[in-house]
Parts: structure tokens; C-alpha cells; sequence
């Protein structure tokens, strides 16, 4: 999953960043209201966290601008405001979510689960596929009661596989979704990490789940279904 952090204080920003990541996240930082617009007029994410008071240009003006411009990203507001008026201000702006400071990171994390899950229609904490399952909170994947170990690249890449289950992905929508936002295009490296799925939770097993749609791209659909 990748996440836009909007957060000015330098301390809050890396704790996110670093908690985020080691929880097999994507993350790309933004430290003001003008660069985080720039960023999410290049880039796709799965959820936005968005302080609201930061330098240049507020949260709650991104925020604005960013329904206006038709981005449905799910919004996470960060704020150390707590009153009633200013949670259903930032509601009412267009965030579907707040949070006030200071938090506890694993409150923070469930509801970006929630938001997540709640966008892509998938409100359950495991995915699903034939045999192969996913479990969403505990990161952990099996096949068959096999439990497989993936590098968090290979996590990444099978997870967007897994939620868009049946519809078939490019080489580009897997780099832009799936891969670091600095990733080269020039390099085959999604078919190098489908060759390693492949090889993990295909090849060992009777059912084949990764099929290769040719000229195009990628996508997960078992053999009998």
C-alpha cells in the first residue's frame, strides 16, 4: 500500500515514515501544503495522512483543492485541534477520517486499514485466491496451510495482484501502484519479481494462480475459476 505523509514537524514526519515502512508500506513524505499538490498531481495512493496546519498552504486548503480537482484518495486528518467544530470542519472540507495529536501509531495504522479497505470495497482483514491467502494484519501469506516467505517488494506486488483479483495489471500500472515512487521504467524488474512469485506460490503447488496476459501485463486468476 502507498501512503502520502503531509507533515511539517520534522520528529512526527519520521516517526510515520519509519513506523509506515515497517509495516511493508510505501511512503513518500511531504513537508508543506504546495509540494504535497505537486506529489499528488504525479503520483497514485492508497491514502493520504494530512496535517492540517502547515507551511505555505494549510491542510484543510490541500484538502479542498484536492476534492475539487476530483482526487477520491481517502484523507486521514492529523490535528492537535480537538474541539467539535474543528472535526466536522475537516469533515465537512472532505477528509474521512481525523486524528487527534498526540496519537498511539496503532490506532493511526487501524484506521488506515479501515480507510483502505473501506476504498477498494474489501472490508475484510485477509484476501483471498484459490488457496492462497493473505492476511492483512499479520502480514503473513500461505498457500495450501503452507505458509510462503516473501520480500516486502514480492509482499507489495502480490498484495496489489490480490485486490485487483481477475483484472488484469500493466507493467506500468504494477510500477506505479506496487513500486517505490523513484522506481526506473527503464528496467525489467516486474517481471523479474513475477518470475519470483511465480517460483514461490506457483511452481511448488497444483494451482497456478499468476497468469501472463501477453503484450499487456499481469494478473491473478486461478486456473479453475
Amino acid at each position: 500500500m502507498k501512503v502520502l505523509v503531509i507533515e511539517d514537524e520534522p520528529k512526527v514526519a519520521a516517526f510515520l515514515q519509519q513506523g509506515l515502512t515497517e509495516e511493508q508500506w510505501l511512503v513518500r513524505v511531504a513537508r508543506d501544503g504546495e509540494e504535497a499538490l505537486g506529489i499528488l498531481r504525479e503520483s497514485i495512493f492508497d491514502v493520504v495522512v494530512l496535517d492540517i496546519m502547515l507551511p505555505r498552504r494549510d491542510g484543510l486548503s490541500v484538502l479542498r483543492i484536492m476534492r475539487r480537482e476530483e482526487n477520491d484518495v481517502p484523507v486521514l486528518l492529523l490535528t492537535a485541534k480537538d474541539t467539535v467544530p474543528d472535526r466536522v470542519n475537516g469533515l465537512r472540507t472532505g477528509a474521512d477520517d481525523y486524528l487527534i495529536k498526540p496519537f498511539a501509531f496503532e490506532e493511526l495504522l487501524a484506521r488506515l486499514h479501515a480507510l483502505t479497505r473501506r476504498k477498494s470495497g474489501n472490508l475484510s482483514e485477509k484476501l483471498q485466491a484459490a488457496d492462497l491467502e493473505m492476511d492483512m494484519v499479520h502480514h503473513r501469506v500461505t498457500k495450501a496451510g503452507q505458509i510462503i516467505e516473501l520480500t516486502a517488494l514480492e509482499y507489495r506486488l502480490l498484495e496489489l495482484l490480490m485486490r485487483n483479483k481477475g483484472h488484469v495489471l500493466s507493467r506500468i500500472d504494477i510500477e506505479e501502484l506496487a513500486w517505490d515512487i523513484n522506481y526506473d521504467h527503464d528496467t525489467n524488474m516486474v517481471d523479474v519479481y513475477i518470475n519470483h512469485l511465480r517460483k514461490k506460490i506457483d511452481k511448488p503447488f497444483s494451482c497456478s494462480l499468476i497468469c501472463t496476459v501477453r503484450g499487456y501485463g499481469y494478473k491473478i486468476e486461478p486456473e479453475n475459476e
